[in-house]
């Protein structure tokens, strides 16, 4: 792996890669003579120096009244990798301590529904995950009668099923026409379509969201995650009610 992939994956940007490439080179310099062979401006040169000193990979000594830079030994990148490490393991501290009060920021979001899209077979993977995880017992589902829109849902999930009923999540479910089997902790209606073939969509309504995972216009999975409380209230009321009446 090449020296500026490794720099820039340890989290320097560019202009500090060369800049510390060319003092490395260099060996002990000015910052006039730094500036020239990494062909970063003086003071940007200048401020990145400071940088990489509180990163501990460069110091600085003067002689006859000039300041020079040095690099210091690469083992140093290891330290630096070390207090970075210390210094992630604190925020992560921080933030476990204030999630609570983040999740609650989070949860009023002026009432405005956040809406997400998910593209392809792992986009709609994320989505059933997402289900799965959301600490529900029981969701609603409308179910596509399509064959190739129930097999794209699950195609990069195959043992969904499985997954739910380890986790005892129940699922009342009504088919878009005749289609489908029952497996464990779910319930089947249908809803009778009258033979016509309507290409629709699966609808999960769980845990505040509601989510529609379907075909695009050239037959790739997609999704579509509405999180709302008012929208997820609606789409439960009228599930409830076609139930009923089923």
């Amino acid at each position: 792996m090449e020296i500026q992939v490794i720099l820039k994956n340890f989290g320097l940007s560019e202009k500090e890669i060369a800049v510390y490439l060319a003092l490395i080179e260099l060996g002990p310099s000015s910052v006039r003579d730094i500036s020239a062979k990494s062909k970063v401006n003086r003071g940007t040169a200048y401020d990145i120096l400071k940088s990489l000193m509180n990163l501990g990979i460069v110091s600085y000594y003067n002689k006859e009244s000039k300041q020079y830079f040095i690099a210091e030994q690469p083992e140093k990148l290891l330290s630096a990798i070390d207090q970075k490490k210390e210094d992630l393991d604190e925020v992560r501290g921080h933030i476990e301590q204030s999630l609570p009060l983040i999740k609650t920021l989070f949860e009023k979001q002026g009432g405005k529904p956040s809406v997400k899209l998910y593209e392809g077979a792992k986009g709609i993977r994320q989505i059933l995950e997402d289900m799965l995880q959301s600490g529900t017992k029981e969701y609603y589902l409308y179910s596509s009668s399509r064959a190739q829109d129930r097999k794209s849902v699950y195609a990069d999930m195959p043992d969904f099923s499985k997954k739910r009923i380890a986790k005892k999540i129940k699922v009342k479910i009504i088919s878009l026409g005749e289609g489908g089997q029952l497996v464990g902790l779910d319930e089947r209606k249908q809803m009778p379509t009258e033979g016509r073939d309507i290409k629709s969509t699966h609808e999960i309504i769980y845990a505040g969201k509601v989510a529609h995972l379907g075909l695009d216009e050239k037959e790739n999975p997609v999704g579509v995650v509405i999180q709302n409380e008012a929208i997820y209230e609606t789409q439960k009321l009228i599930f409830e009610f076609n139930w009923k009446k089923l």
